[in-house]
């Protein structure tokens, strides 16, 4: 739905924004964070009304792409952000502030597009290495928990037998544990559960509601203070900004809620295929290029469920070592041999392939039935791009099929949003296989799969997910919908007038085919529910286009900025997964908890082992469309302070102030990487 601006331009609205007159004389981190911290005043605000509040009126979240020549800032004055929903107890209030949700950003120069430069090789980006000394303390580190939790295990049970009667025998009962298998989950994992636990409230937008708690016994429980608090997210999935409980894509979903209701009947097997399945599976074939798709209500099952359905016995995968757990699982129930290859490292697996196809199968040596190479588009911990050119020219030279998850790549990289075949310009029908989410960048659940149309029908009727899994809720199918939709874009349909023939509109649909592709990946009307309409911004595409360049350049300044201020980084440039290398276990809680205990408190997310290396603790952040140049520029500071307090800078290469990384943010993001 539009907004009361944009139904009616001519009738003055009030609104939370003023123009800015001298900006010039605002410093750019003074301006951000008065805008955030304005935010979080206006919800304070808000939950400190009365009831009475109820009786406002009700706001839509207003376009990211507000007419203005300026930027603008949050007007602080402002108290019509209220909004009480009237299905909620008189108690229960929800409370919502514009832009909390997709930050407001006029400016064309904070624009990327992201695609590969074929004027140079494709480049692999790798690790640094740290010093040694923080090698040596990171291991003395694990040493010293591992060492002190044994003595505590031992001395607990001797003399306090009644808390562990879990890992002992007790009454004739076996140990409910096992003190070695659990020894990490009781005691490193515990002491972050504060940073890897944390509930939060609402959408996963560009900020984020956090529940207050505080623990008294070194976190085995949390106490809830009652309280929230509103924080900068840069620790969601959320890439292009759908997550929205406002907008053209909300309203779909409520129009879907009113006409099928909120949940399924049971699997497809049982109910069928509604108009909204069959809708969404075209849409996700268009929008890849493919010949048809299918789609999943599980993400991790489109993968462990649908593998074993592609290979069998006397088939052979050959996997990257860092591939996700999902397609580990589905390998494993294949019943198929693997084999793994070093990480996006392309020699690795071209010595792989010589050596299986000359030997064939063991014992008998006879050729393999398959082999299929698994990899990822964008890996989730590591942030690198697959190197999908050279993968597409050993495909060709070694004869095998290939399946590339895009879980994260999809919709956050290429310059139309379509992965990271968009990114590098290559044709979908290179790759047989082709598999993806929906919960990152589309805001929604379960995930697809894509290819020839023979593969399609032997994977509905073979693969574990079609016939036995629940169907996908109407809710989630319009969310799907309307956000690939948008991305698309919808062929405009002509209508004709007394004062336009038949040769005016011949002129203008042979004007549409100019750009050929772009016109055939478009959504004909037809091709959706009657009851979906969208918003112009989002039929034409102009809405999803600004996300997509918006989120290229939130991820390219974000990356780059972190290395001018020092720190070892992980993954492609123009990834929206930046990882920042930690090292230390300590010192990933510190940051952590230092990053939210700011004025303007910022959530992230720290991964360790076993998810990551055991020396190779990180800081894992997700930029988002939703952000704005000012938003990351927070982060850059924030990181720029806790890191000179936690000596986290060991990167090499030239070194900038956080002044001059934020001045030259535009120049950071084009310039040559």
């Amino acid at each position: 739905m539009p907004s009361p601006i944009a139904l009616n331009p001519s009738t003055p609205s009030p609104s939370i924004f003023k123009e800015t007159k001298s900006r010039s004389r605002l410093p750019l981190m003074s301006r951000a964070m008065s805008y955030l911290s304005a935010v979080q005043q206006a919800d304070t605000r808000a939950q400190s009304q009365s009831n009475s509040s109820a009786s406002s009126t009700s706001t839509r979240s207003f376009p990211s792409s507000v007419s203005s020549s300026e930027d603008a800032i949050l007007n602080k004055d402002d108290t019509t952000n209220c909004l009480v929903s009237p299905l909620t107890p008189p108690t229960s209030k929800v409370f919502t502030t514009v832009h909390t949700e997709f930050g407001h950003c006029t400016n064309e120069a904070y624009r990327c597009v992201s695609k590969h430069d074929y004027t140079r090789p494709f480049r692999e980006y790798p690790i640094e290495e740290p010093p040694y000394y923080v090698l040596l303390t990171t291991y003395i580190s694990y040493l010293m928990v591992i060492c002190f939790g044994h003595a505590r295990d031992f001395f607990g049970k001797c003399f306090s037998k009644s808390q562990f009667t879990h890992l002992m025998p007790h009454n004739g009962y076996a140990p409910l544990n096992s003190d070695f298998d659990s020894f990490y989950t009781r005691r490193l994992q515990r002491r972050v559960g504060d940073c890897c636990s944390q509930p939060v409230s609402g959408v996963p937008g560009r900020t984020i509601l956090i529940l207050d708690r505080y623990s008294t016994d070194y976190n085995l429980t949390q106490i809830y203070t009652g309280t929230k608090t509103r924080a900068l997210n840069i620790s969601s999935y959320n890439y292009l900004g759908f997550s929205q409980a406002r907008g053209g894509c909300s309203d779909a979903v409520g129009e879907s809620i009113h006409r099928y209701g909120i949940s399924t009947c049971g699997t497809r097997l049982e109910s069928g295929s509604s108009e909204l399945h069959v809708s969404a599976e075209a849409l996700i074939a268009r929008f890849l290029g493919t010949e048809d798709a299918l789609i999943s209500s599980v993400g991790f099952a489109t993968n462990s469920t649908f593998i074993p359905a592609l290979v069998g016995k006397k088939s052979l995968i050959i996997s990257d070592e860092l591939n996700h757990t999902s397609i580990r699982v589905g390998a494993r129930q294949s019943c198929a041999h693997i084999r793994m290859f070093k990480h996006n490292d392309m020699s690795s697996l071209e010595s792989v392939l010589r050596e299986v196809i000359s030997q064939g199968q063991p014992k008998t040596h006879r050729p393999w039935r398959k082999i299929l190479v698994i990899v990822e588009g964008l890996y989730s911990m590591e942030g690198t791009l697959v190197n999908l050119l050279r993968i597409v020219e050993l495909k060709q030279k070694y004869k095998f099929y290939l399946f590339v998850d895009e879980a994260h790549s999809i919709g956050a990289v290429g310059p139309h949003g379509r992965g990271v075949t968009d990114y590098f310009n290559i044709h979908s029908g290179s790759i047989d296989v082709l598999m993806g989410t929906f919960t990152k960048s589309f805001g929604a659940a379960g995930g697809y799969i894509a290819g020839s149309k023979t593969l399609i029908d032997a994977l509905r009727l073979h693969g574990h997910s079609c016939p036995y899994a629940e169907a996908m809720a109407p809710p989630v199918l319009a969310q799907i919908i309307t956000s690939v939709t948008s991305i698309m874009g919808v062929i405009p349909t002509p209508q004709p007038s007394k004062f336009q023939n038949d040769r005016n509109l011949a002129s203008s649909v042979t004007a549409l085919k100019d750009s050929a592709d772009e016109f055939r990946r478009m959504v004909p009307a037809s091709m959706l529910p009657a009851w979906i309409n969208l918003h112009p911004s989002l039929a034409d595409g102009s809405e999803a286009r600004m996300r997509i360049q918006r989120l290229a350049f939130n991820c390219r300044y974000l990356h780059a900025g972190l290395k001018k201020l020092g720190f070892i980084i992980s993954g492609h440039p123009f990834s929206p997964i930046v990882p920042l290398l930690i090292y230390n276990p300590g010192k990933c809680m510190m940051f952590a908890r230092l990053m939210r205990a700011r004025s303007i408190p910022i959530v992230v997310v720290v991964v360790g082992y076993p998810a990551t290396a055991l020396e190779k603790g990180r800081a894992r952040f997700c930029a988002s469309a939703s952000h704005t140049k000012e938003d990351i520029d927070i982060v850059l500071q924030a990181c720029d302070e806790v890191g000179d307090i936690l000596d986290l800078k060991h990167g090499s290469g030239e070194r900038w102030g956080i002044n001059e990384v934020c001045e030259r943010a535009v120049e950071l993001v084009h310039s040559a990487v």
